[in-house]
């Protein structure tokens, strides 16, 4: 019986989880926010008009952008102007492709940027350095942009920065910290593809995968105005104290904070007075959804939070708590309970194992699942289907699975010191597995009780 249950829960955890994912769709995200009507184009919410422009003034219209979402943002604005797109080029990440009649896609690496999207961003720039008064440009920003959008500034080579990220991501730094850093040792970030396109007119929409939806964090904000500066990248580098930083770029942040290059743009200044930065989807849209879903199902909810960071573990040990608070008190919300939460964790690497953040956060809750009653399901995934540098989007775990490692010779704790979530989970068959989904706001965890 209790296995029953179990099976039952795992199973509806992952429709939950699959639920969250409907909201966030990136073609219906596009297609909710853009509506054209001959040649009027309105701009907003379904229930309002934010801007609108009239197609028939402008010469030219063009489709740029970046991430792992950007293909199918880029099929629904093929859909809604059709022929009246004069070109398109968007980079991707390696799989996440659709059929496009109209824009040219390039295939990238993902978190590490490669020389494939080295070059599809300087054709992009190209591209836009010839943009003019009358014509209008939509970029369709995603998460993964950053790292899909990755031309060096300066004498700055890519494995050079690919050294840097490696660097930044291993030591825990956030992913506001990243970008900011990618900002300053780029020539399409923090606002610079703006810079570029002047004088055109730019819709830039954007599914956001940051916490806090952020604008000039997302894919570190090509079209929009940056907060951060190259100081603020050394204050970075103190914090986590990074050393060995290659000399390209230690020259390239050192005469930018020293004032001899120019800063990224900033807000307020006139190549901005025709950027339109608009957000179409985010993490808390999924988790709408989620709740929705786990209505349907016959489970009580409660949202967390979208806006969950911090070291992983620690995460994911205050979610285990809840769970147990809620089997001994039925706080905050009595059985069927579903707990739900969003964000974007980070993973300190110790060990030289294979994993990701939920996968992580999973392996790190387990443990204190072990005594409860075999009616606790906890879930971790990533919306993008891709969980780290591994094909699953996250894991799911029960009151067993440490029990399914030790009868299988493995410890939870060494593969949790080891960061290998993802070879503990493929043995006790916990992964979950979703392939590619085109979409990326960030995580949805699931706690649920019965």
């Amino acid at each position: 019986m209790d296995e029953k249950l179990l099976k039952q829960m795992r199973y509806e955890a992952e429709e939950i989880f699959k639920g969250s994912l409907e909201a966030v769709d990136p073609y219906l995200a596009v297609k909710r926010f853009v509506r054209v009507e001959g040649n009027r184009l309105t701009l907003g919410p379904e229930d309002r008009v934010e801007v609108e422009l009239d197609l028939a003034k402008y010469d030219r219209i063009s489709l740029v952008g970046g991430g792992k979402a950007t293909a199918p943002m880029a099929r629904a604005m093929e859909d809604l102007l059709g022929e009246k797109i004069h070109k398109g080029m968007i980079n991707v990440k390696y799989g996440f492709t659709q059929e496009l009649a109209q824009t040219e896609i390039v295939e990238a690496d993902h978190p590490l940027p490669d020389n494939s999207g080295v070059e599809g961003t300087k054709k992009i720039l190209d591209f836009l350095q010839k943009a003019e008064e009358k014509d209008l440009i939509f970029s369709l920003i995603s998460g993964g942009g950053s790292a899909l959008l990755p031309k060096p500034a300066g004498k700055i080579i890519l494995s050079e920065k690919q050294e840097l990220t490696r660097s930044l991501l291993k030591c825990g730094a956030s992913i506001d910290e990243i970008n900011a850093v990618r900002k300053h040792i780029s020539s399409s970030k923090g606002g610079q593809m703006a810079r570029t396109a002047h004088p055109a007119t730019t819709v830039n929409l954007m599914l956001s995968d940051v916490v806090g939806d952020n604008m000039d964090v997302i894919a570190s904000g090509p079209f929009v105005p940056d907060t951060s500066t190259y100081k603020d990248v050394w204050g970075i580098f103190r914090k986590y104290d990074l050393e060995g930083i290659p000399q390209a770029i230690h020259d390239h942040l050192t005469a930018g904070a020293e004032g001899r290059i120019p800063e990224t743009p900033k807000a307020g200044e006139p190549i901005f007075e025709k950027v339109f930065n608009f957000i179409v989807g985010s993490n808390i849209l999924a988790l709408e959804s989620a709740k929705k879903k786990a209505e349907d199902l016959g489970y009580r909810t409660l949202i967390l939070s979208s806006m969950v960071e911090g070291e992983t573990k620690e995460v994911a040990r205050v979610h285990s708590a809840v769970a147990r608070e809620i089997v001994k008190t039925g706080r905050p919300i009595s059985p069927p309970a579903c707990i739900i939460s969003g964000g974007e964790t980070t993973v300190t690497i110790h060990g030289d194992g294979l994993g990701g953040r939920n996968q992580e956060f999973c392996l790190a809750a387990a443990p204190d699942l072990v005594d409860l009653p075999p009616r606790v399901v906890i879930l971790s995934g990533g919306t993008d289907g891709n969980d780290g540098p591994t094909d699953a989007a996250g894991a799911v775990v029960d009151p067993f699975t440490v029990r399914r490692g030790v009868d299988m010779g493995m410890e939870a704790a060494e593969f949790l010191g080891n960061n290998d979530a993802y070879h503990f989970f493929e043995k006790t068959n916990d992964l979950l597995m979703t392939g590619p989904t085109n979409t990326n706001v960030m995580d949805v965890r699931l706690v649920l009780v019965r």
